[in-house]
């Protein structure tokens, strides 16, 4: 558990479920992730069909490697796996070292960052050595916060408590050491709105037996411990969190993250580094309690997408699983684009539909 963490059993999920379904006429509504996913597709896409929130499109498959969408507007993954026959420094463009540390990111990025040839590696002293990482902020300071406003039902000061509490999720999530260990993420599900039946449903299954269409790897950036451990206590991020006015007048926050993780071989006598990069793009709407049946100080969930350099590749364990360079070596994919993990500047939604029907892809840096 995170530090400061609250786990919510699986009874007293149950008993939010009953008190929210024995409701009577006039209640405040039980959320539901797939309506609000379909409500947004219809203000987004208003000539095409929605997709629901738990449809799964399967795709095609390379040599039995691939990407699977779980709803496309709801919760999305693609895998990208960092391998070639390059020595590990053409791996990382750009030294880093000292380099000016860039402001927070408040827009989207016209293009992909730069980088600069090396023939040093990253070592366990200098992890992001080569990397756009190394110019991003630490941890939570690289997740830019908009200034709060009055919104919705919301006053501006309970704006700014929402887009802290969103920033707690993102941080017990995606950074909380625990986690990262493999341990359950119990500070960051407490956090959402128990009464969403079909998000619980969902978080239930990806922990107790993980596959393509229950995945934590979705919500929350997990390895196991006895295959790596971090190489330092730092993870390097970039984002932003937006906010608009949502359904009902509750306070919609979109959040679009990349983290990146160097870790080491957890045996021992090898100080390889490699990097696993996770963008995700979380949205969760902060309801107003009189319409919609919520606990105090919880989110309802919106949807979610994930894309994943060097992490696995059509793997489901619930687990993030690091390649370093002789199993690169090893499994080169032979289809698939071309993708530079640290390129913002295209939408997860571009993203998606550029990869549908490619394979695991190759990442053009890590």
């Amino acid at each position: 558990m995170g530090k400061g963490g609250a786990s919510i059993p699986d009874e007293e999920w149950e008993r939010f479920l009953k008190e929210a379904e024995a409701g009577g006429a006039g209640a405040p509504e039980e959320p539901s992730a797939r309506a609000r996913m379909v409500a947004q597709r219809l203000r987004e896409e208003p000539g095409g069909p929605p997709e629901g929130w738990r449809t799964y499109t399967p795709a095609r498959q390379r040599k039995g490697k691939g990407w699977a969408a779980l709803g496309l507007a709801a919760a999305v993954a693609v895998v990208v796996v960092a391998v070639g026959p390059w020595g590990i420094a053409d791996w990382f463009d750009g030294d880093g070292t000292g380099a000016t540390p860039l402001a927070a990111e408040s827009e989207r990025p016209t293009g992909p960052p730069a980088g600069e040839g090396t023939d040093r590696p990253p070592t366990l002293d200098e992890p992001f050595r080569g990397s756009p990482a190394a110019r991003w902020s630490d941890g939570t300071a690289g997740i830019h916060l908009p200034e709060a406003q009055a919104t919705g039902w919301m006053s501006r000061a309970e704006v700014a408590r929402a887009l802290e509490k969103t920033r707690d999720f993102l941080s017990a999530s995606a950074l909380d050491p625990a986690v990262l260990r493999g341990e359950r993420p119990d500070e960051a599900m407490a956090l959402i709105n128990p009464h969403q039946s079909d998000v619980r449903d969902f978080l239930k299954k990806a922990f107790r037996a993980p596959d393509r269409e229950n995945d934590p790897l979705l919500l929350f950036s997990r390895f196991r411990s006895s295959d790596v451990r971090p190489a330092g206590d730092v993870v390097k991020t970039r984002g932003r969190v937006t906010f608009q006015e949502g359904e009902r007048g509750a306070v919609q926050v979109s959040t679009d993250v990349t983290y990146v993780y160097p870790v080491v071989r957890a045996a021992g006598g090898d100080d390889e580094v490699a990097r696993t990069i996770v963008r995700r793009e979380v949205v969760m709407s902060w309801d107003d309690p009189a319409k919609i049946v919520i606990e105090p100080g919880t989110f309802s969930l919106v949807s979610y997408k994930v894309d994943t350099t060097n992490g696995g590749c059509d793997t489901y364990t619930g687990y993030l699983t690091p390649a370093f360079l002789a199993e690169r070596a090893a499994t080169r994919p032979d289809g698939g684009a071309e993708v530079d993990p640290y390129d913002r500047s295209t939408s997860m939604e571009e993203r998606m539909r550029e990869s549908e029907d490619e394979g695991c892809g190759t990442a053009s840096r890590s």
